[in-house]
């Protein structure tokens, strides 16, 4: 019996465009004054480092801003990029500059599971800093209240089985117990040999009947077992 779910957010709650065309190029453009700017911070200070020792060599802050940017154009899921994303995302939520994207069936169904007594968790790539401030400033109000909890790269890849099995143990459940939503079939693979529950999010375009994950084109068509 499903007691959790657990949500995907990219392509899932919340537009594949926002992330790619709103949020990525806003940091990407920002990334080198912001490390200027608070690069001797001790929490940005320890994310740089952390660049450092994931491209294996000492760089010096401009080619460490060189790196960020390299990631930012691969969407490579390192962690300390993911973080500085999330504080340039900050800046840009507190101006006013942007909203959080949420679906209106996400926004509705989350409450409504929330309402029914399931617990909802977030998983994604993006860090938890990120997660949060996507889900608190959205068009349906600060989101964020329905969430028992956040997870990212930290816990593990997305594409790993071994990730899910970390978080169904962190929280206490059965695999079985967990229902994961996403758009992505190498994640929802990695959560059905975890022994999760799977729907896949196909917002756009049609299913492949060859996967193996219940589709659903929004959150109304979500059932599970």
């Amino acid at each position: 019996m499903i007691k959790v779910i657990m949500t995907d957010i990219e392509g899932t709650t919340s537009s594949q465009s926002f992330v790619k065309d709103v949020l990525f190029p806003y940091a990407r453009e920002r990334m080198a004054e912001f490390v200027r700017t608070h690069g001797q911070q001790e929490e940005v200070e320890n994310l740089l480092d952390a660049v450092r020792v994931l491209a294996g060599a000492g760089l010096n802050e401009e080619a460490v801003i060189e790196q960020l940017i390299r990631w930012t154009d691969e969407d490579k899921k390192a962690t300390p990029l993911k973080s500085l994303q999330g504080m340039i995302w900050e800046q840009g939520y507190r101006r006013g500059h942007f909203k959080g994207h949420v679906y209106e069936d996400a926004a509705r169904k989350l409450r409504q599971w929330h309402e029914q007594g399931l617990k909802l968790y977030v998983y994604s790539s993006g860090s938890v800093y990120a997660q949060k401030l996507l889900f608190g400033h959205t068009d349906y109000g600060d989101l964020n209240p329905l969430f028992s909890g956040y997870f990212d790269t930290h816990i593990g890849t997305k594409q790993e089985a071994a990730s899910y099995r970390k978080i169904a143990k962190r929280l206490g459940r059965d695999p079985a117990e967990i229902l994961f939503l996403s758009d992505s079939e190498a994640e929802l693979n990695a959560a059905r040999a975890a022994g999760m529950d799977t729907v896949w999010l196909v917002r756009k375009g049609a299913s492949d009947a060859t996967v193996p994950h219940r589709p659903a084109a929004n959150f109304d068509q979500i059932v599970w077992r």
